[in-house]
């Protein structure tokens, strides 16, 4: 197909497709996905080999959140079945951490659920951060706590944040139907707020809330510009109890397609397959390893996922390999950009593609792209409020292959006097 092998060369330039290239990706046939799953993988392991990358999410407060994003079970207004908890203290959120690093995770994912963060949550998940760092050598740390305000992204970079995640979650055009006590405005302003302070920038999207082809690469071409050195690629977890509940809109092979898209347009950062990979893409999780890097590692912030050894292990027998600590995520040409601007304390000029590759169309673009969100969405994180855990309801068959049997509220980990699940 030449609309693969031209996206290939593309992508090992680090340029740039088209939006109508992109837009073909999403529109190939079920007949042509391996052709595409392949031509994507050659991309991925032209930038990140066979490595996975692991992450970690520790919710350090779940639940009761005064926005009302539509696809979030801790939302304004939201009758999940979620537990709910307050700030878990540095000793308690520091031996969460340590779960997931003794699994195999290299970062650790710290998110509270809220607008954003006071400047006493601020110090308070500073001395979290240097918790953790100083019982797990090595350890990335990704702090996501909303919309920040001025000067608190500097203050977590000087307690040893390595990034802050802030998704952008989905088009411009259509951010509003999704949200509307905060704007994409908010969130462009808090990314930018970040890469300021010379934070690596995570920022990513949710797919499958209804919207178009069209929104999908507006979102992630958005992403390009922004700058991320990861992008979170979440599916949509649609909790009873949310106002998107019934949006049951992807397919396994839809999810591939949405995966193979974000890598040709972002070919050299972090692709992330985020919440919702057990859900959507269940036994076609190993096939989406040929497109993304990293994953997370167990739980998410209000859902489970599968078994932390589960994952080991499908990683494995896809012949792929966990990154280890020592190993540098991003290509050199990245990391040694990302690095300068952490030194200086300002957003790296580089883009998630070739700066040599202007007159295609492949620059990087500003750093005024976008981003918000409280870690993978559709999921959140269980909590402990002293009572006993809401028992879990039989999920009724989904339309289309849905299958909301695989939708558990997270019952474990961070936040209860349970194991997690790492």
């Amino acid at each position: 197909m030449d609309l693969l092998k031209t996206l290939v060369e593309k992508g090992l330039r680090r340029e740039s497709p088209t939006r109508e290239e992109a837009l073909a990706v999403l529109a190939t046939s079920d007949d042509d996905l391996l052709d595409v799953v392949s031509a994507a993988g050659k991309v991925r392991r032209q930038w990140f080999g066979r490595r996975v990358k692991l992450n970690y999410l520790v919710n350090l407060k779940s639940g009761l959140c005064p926005e009302d994003c539509s696809y979030c079970s801790q939302r304004l207004g939201s009758t999940a079945g979620i537990l709910k908890y307050s700030w878990l203290k540095p000793d308690e959120a520091s031996a969460a951490a340590a779960a997931g690093v003794a699994g195999g995770a290299k970062r650790v994912c710290l998110v509270a659920s809220g607008r954003g963060p006071t400047d006493r949550d601020v110090e308070r998940v500073g001395r979290t951060i240097e918790a953790i760092k100083e019982q797990n050598e090595g350890v990335e740390v990704c702090a996501c706590l909303g919309l920040l305000s001025d000067g608190q992204a500097e203050r977590l970079k000087d307690a040893g944040a390595d990034a802050y995640n802030h998704n952008l979650n989905t088009s411009e055009g259509t951010y509003g139907d999704i949200t509307t006590t905060h704007t994409y405005a908010d969130r462009v302003d808090t990314v930018r707020k970040a890469h300021g302070a010379g934070l690596s920038a995570c920022s990513g999207l949710i797919a499958g809330m209804g919207e178009r082809d069209e929104d999908l690469v507006d979102v992630v071409f958005a992403l390009r510009e922004l700058d991320s050195d990861s992008v979170p690629v979440n599916f949509l977890i649609p909790f009873e109890g949310t106002p998107l509940a019934k949006e049951w809109n992807l397919t396994p092979q839809r999810c591939l397609r949405i995966l193979a898209m974000v890598r040709f347009v972002c070919p050299d950062v972090e692709v992330r397959i985020a919440g919702g990979r057990e859900v959507h893409l269940r036994t076609m999780q190993p096939l989406a390893l040929n497109i993304a890097n990293s994953i997370f590692l167990g739980d998410y912030l209000t859902s489970e996922g599968q078994a932390g050894q589960a994952d080991l292990d499908m990683i494995a027998d896809a012949g792929f390999e966990v990154e280890g600590a020592g190993t540098t995520t991003l290509p050199a040409h990245r990391a040694d950009l990302a690095a300068a601007a952490g030194a200086a304390g300002a957003p790296a000029a580089g883009g998630c593609g070739s700066h040599a590759a202007a007159e295609s169309g492949g620059g990087c673009g500003s750093h005024a792209g976008a981003g918000g969100g409280c870690g993978p969405c559709g999921g959140g994180a269980a909590a402990v409020t002293g009572s006993e855990p809401v028992p879990e309801q039989a999920a009724a068959p989904g339309a289309d292959g849905a299958r909301t049997d695989l939708v558990a509220v997270r019952r474990r980990g961070a936040g209860t006097d349970l194991a997690p699940n790492a």
